[in-house]
């Protein structure tokens, strides 16, 4: 018998709780290029068929100088599980509340983008509490081009007797 436990096989082992979240805290998720294949997988999960995202020749007849990114596509990006956060909260995560976003540059074929999520607000309720993080996704000309909110529930960490 081995002494392994499934149990502990985690990409973060220190879990944490509603009390464990400051305001500030960042979670950086890797940078993603936006490539033909990209485009093509959002094409293919989303049904969209409009050549403004999925035809080059089309944009550029439009003065857009590659295929212009669906604002959904970009926002994909900016889901937890690409990074960190929802590792830390396997234990304490009761579920995903709502989501928000504004599209405020676009995003072309070839950009590189950089999202990550940031604690702005720490809503404590008696046994749970509401963890707000500001989604941002940056391109590379350091362009804002997506902010939004995502509201998670979150367990309080249970009374020691």
């Amino acid at each position: 018998m081995s002494d392994f436990d499934p149990a502990m096989h985690r990409m973060v082992p220190q879990q944490r709780w509603f009390e464990d979240f400051v305001p500030g805290e960042r979670f950086v998720i890797p940078s993603r290029t936006m490539t033909s294949a990209v485009f093509a997988a959002f094409q293919t999960a989303s049904g969209d068929t409009h050549p403004v995202h999925y035809d080059a020749e089309y944009c550029r007849a439009r003065g857009m100088p590659d295929m212009l990114a669906h604002g959904f596509q970009t926002l994909i990006h900016t889901a937890p599980g690409a990074g960190l956060f929802p590792y830390l909260v396997e234990e304490s995560l009761v579920g995903f509340l709502e989501q928000s976003s504004r599209f405020l540059k676009p995003v072309f074929a070839g950009d590189t983008i950089y999202p990550a999520l940031e604690v702005t607000e720490l809503v404590p309720g008696r046994t749970t509490g509401v963890v707000v993080l500001r989604s941002t996704v940056f391109n590379q000309r350091r362009e804002l081009v997506l902010e939004g909110s995502q509201k998670f529930l979150i367990r309080r960490r249970a009374a020691q007797p």
